[in-house]
């Protein structure tokens, strides 16, 4: 199970630290983006983590909650900067443990991409094996002076739900990286790259 990347309490110190750093008051989805950038894209809060927690800030008089047009913005007061200042030393442990949760985060997302990489190419290497498959199948045929006629509904079904099937587990895999920190630019390329092979097959088994 992986272990929660704050502390408990240490989530509501961190938000009062990035007030404090602040410029500006801020609103709950621009604290969220901060939390995100901290921890590279690795870690992001969802709002229903993020705002009980400055609503229970708001309460303890540790912030502002002022409404500007259609949203609203927090900012710290003296009381939550002396709170602060009256933790700074447990405020330098939580940046080392986020540097840590940072590592292992990024560890995880390493490998979770690797895996989903190790799986596409798996994937288009059999839909490519298929494909030359059915290319020499076709040569087969056509030089025995007896090509096989492929033009009925079922052989046609049968095609679009092989097509169908994989394009869903790609998209699942996909999907799946996308939640846990983001696909890469390599793993477009891998994509890119096999469909083209693919498809390059295809149409040879074609004739085409």
């Amino acid at each position: 199970m992986t272990p929660p990347v704050f502390a408990h309490g240490h989530l509501r110190l961190y938000l009062l630290s990035l007030l404090a750093e602040s410029d500006h008051p801020m609103h709950g989805y621009e604290l969220i983006q901060a939390l995100g950038d901290r921890f590279g894209g690795t870690y992001v809060p969802s709002a229903g983590t993020i705002y009980p927690r400055l609503a229970k800030l708001e309460d303890e008089g540790m912030v502002t909650k002022v409404a500007d047009g259609r949203k609203t913005v927090y900012e710290i007061t003296d009381a939550g900067r002396a709170e602060l200042a009256a933790r700074e030393s447990e405020l330098d442990s939580i940046e080392s443990d986020v540097t840590d949760s940072v590592r292992r985060l990024a560890d995880e997302v390493r490998t979770s991409v690797t895996d989903a990489m190790r799986t596409l190419r798996a994937d288009l290497a059999a839909a490519a094996r298929d494909a030359r498959a059915g290319t020499s199948e076709f040569n087969k045929s056509y030089t025995s002076g007896s090509p096989t006629t492929t033009t009925s509904g079922s052989q046609l079904q049968e095609a679009e739900s092989a097509l169908a099937s994989f394009r869903a587990s790609v998209r699942t895999d996909l999907r799946t990286q996308q939640t846990k920190g983001g696909i890469t630019d390599e793993t477009i390329a891998v994509l890119t790259e096999g469909l083209e092979q693919v498809r390059a097959a295809v149409k040879a088994s074609l004739g085409r």
